[in-house]
C-alpha cells in the first residue's frame, strides 16, 4: 500500500494536465443597456418636514446624464422650537412667517464605478443649479388660507448630491438621492422668526425618486 501510495506522489509531477479540464471562466457580461428618459416624482424628507417635486432625465452617455427638476419644500429656522399645549395644539414660539421653496433646477448626473458594480446598484453623483422662488405667508393664518397672503422672492439656488439607481427593471426607475441644497437671498432675507432673518435657506434632504424610462 505504500509502495502504490509512493508510486502515485512521484508520477504526479508527469502527468499532462489540461487547464480546460476545469473550465473556463465566463464571459464578462455585458453591460445593461437602460432607455435614454426618465421621468418621474421626487418625494423628499428634511428637517423642514416633507416636500415633492418631480424630474426628467435624458441620459447623453454611459456615465453622462442631463436632467432638469422642480420641487416645492417647507424651509425653517433652525432656531424653531414647537411646543404644544394642553389641549394637544401645537405652535412655534415667535413665528411670523411661513417660507417655502420651489427651486428649478438643470444639471448633470454622472455615474460612478460604471464597470466595478454591477448594473442593478447604480451610484452617481449630480449638481443641479437655477432659479428658485421662495414664498412667505403670516404664520397666523392657517395653512392653507395663508397663501392668499404670499408674497415671493426670486432667486437663484442649486445642490450637490451622491445617490444610486436600483434594480434592473427597463420600465421603472427606483432611487435614492441625498442632496444639499443652497438657496441665497440677496436681499435682508427672509424673517421667519420675529426679528431674525435667514438669508441662507435649504440644508439637507433625503430624496426617493420613482419614476419610469423609456
Amino acid at each position: 500500500m505504500k509502495t502504490l501510495v509512493l508510486t502515485a506522489i512521484l508520477l504526479i509531477p508527469f502527468l499532462k494536465v489540461n487547464a480546460q479540464g476545469i473550465g473556463k471562466l465566463a464571459p464578462p457580461k455585458p453591460p445593461e443597456k437602460f432607455p435614454n428618459n426618465a421621468w418621474g416624482i421626487d418625494v423628499m424628507f428634511s428637517e423642514g418636514g416633507f416636500g415633492a417635486g418631480t424630474f426628467y432625465r435624458r441620459q447623453l452617455s454611459d456615465v453622462i446624464t442631463a436632467f432638469t427638476d422642480i420641487s416645492f419644500s417647507e424651509a425653517k429656522d433652525p432656531r424653531e422650537f414647537t411646543f404644544v399645549d394642553y389641549f394637544g395644539n401645537t405652535y412655534v414660539a415667535g413665528k411670523i412667517n411661513r417660507a417655502f421653496l420651489i427651486p428649478i433646477n438643470f444639471g448633470i448626473q454622472y455615474r460612478l464605478f460604471e464597470n466595478v458594480i454591477a448594473d442593478n446598484l447604480r451610484p452617481y453623483v449630480n449638481l443641479g443649479i437655477g432659479p428658485s422662488l421662495v414664498l412667505v405667508d403670516p404664520y397666523e393664518k392657517e395653512y392653507f388660507t395663508a397663501f392668499k397672503y404670499a408674497h415671493a422672492n426670486y432667486t437663484v439656488g442649486g445642490y450637490i448630491g451622491l445617490g444610486a439607481n436600483f434594480g434592473i427593471d427597463k420600465n421603472n426607475l427606483v432611487g435614492i438621492n441625498l442632496r444639499y441644497y443652497v438657496i441665497h437671498m440677496f436681499n435682508q432675507g427672509v424673517e421667519m422668526l420675529q426679528g431674525k432673518f435667514d438669508k441662507d435657506l435649504g440644508g439637507f434632504f433625503i430624496t426617493l425618486n420613482l419614476g419610469t424610462m423609456y
